[in-house]
Order: C-alpha cells, then structure tokens, then sequence
C-alpha cells in the first residue's frame, strides 16, 4: 500500500472526505507515539494557516480520526487513533508527559484504571497523564 492510499484510507474509515490540507495534516500527525499541538503543527505545515487547522483537528476529533488530551502544559495535545474503539473507559490509553523536553506520548499498551463511580454520576471522558522525563531526557 503506497503511502498516499494509507492516509486516504484513514480518511474513508471515518468518513471524512480527503483534501489537499487535510491529507498534509493528517501526514504530520504520524510521528509514532509522540503528540503535537496546534502550534507544532503550524511549526511543521507553515504554509497552512492557523485557523484551518484547527478546523481540520475538530473535525478529525468528531469523526473519531485522532484523540486529544490536555497534558498540563496549556495546549491541547492531539494524535492519530483512538477512533477504532467503543468510547468505553477500558479502552483509554495512558500518557504521558515529559517535564523536561515537554513532549507528550501515548502509551497505548498501558490502558486507564477503571474507576467506579457512585450513583448518579455519569462518565463523559478520562484524561490520564503520567508525568516524568522520557528516555531520551533521563540520560
């Protein structure tokens, strides 16, 4: 599969129609575990201006595209996933923030406690962010 279906193929999986813009978006965001904020992604695609994308980030976030958390830092972080599940709390992902280089990193394989809750409260989200310094820092 060539590199241009992959990115088109994630488009149609969650039925959100390909562009120019959003295929360059979406292309930046592939940066392994590491999440980018809006700035970061202004930073990677100068070209594109500020205002589309964070059009682009909601609607990937509304089709369920790319996740966000918000790691403490005051910027929101975002990366690709989180799409391909029922949106049940077994299914959320663990990150983690580095207090050194800033970097924000989903931990996929390290999945959020479940919390019970009592009677009458109803769970909308889970924001779970371990935070340290990362490998590349703690040398």
């Amino acid at each position: 599969m060539t590199d241009e279906k992959f990115y088109l193929d994630q488009l149609e999986r969650h039925d959100v129609k390909p562009t120019a813009v959003r295929l360059l978006i979406l292309r930046a965001m592939y940066r392994g575990g590491e999440m980018v904020s809006m700035g970061d992604l202004g930073r990677i695609l100068p070209t594109v201006d500020k205002s589309t994308i964070s059009r682009t980030l909601s609607l990937f976030l509304i089709h369920r595209l790319i996740h966000a958390v918000d790691d403490g830092s005051g910027s929101l972080k975002y990366n690709v996933g989180g799409g391909d599940d029922n949106g049940s709390p077994e299914d959320e992902h663990t990150h983690f923030y580095c207090e050194r280089c800033h970097r924000t990193f989903c931990l996929e394989h390290i999945n959020v406690p479940v919390v019970e809750l009592p009677e009458g409260f109803r769970l909308t989200g889970i924001n779970y962010v371990l935070k340290g310094i990362c490998p590349e820092c703690g040398d």
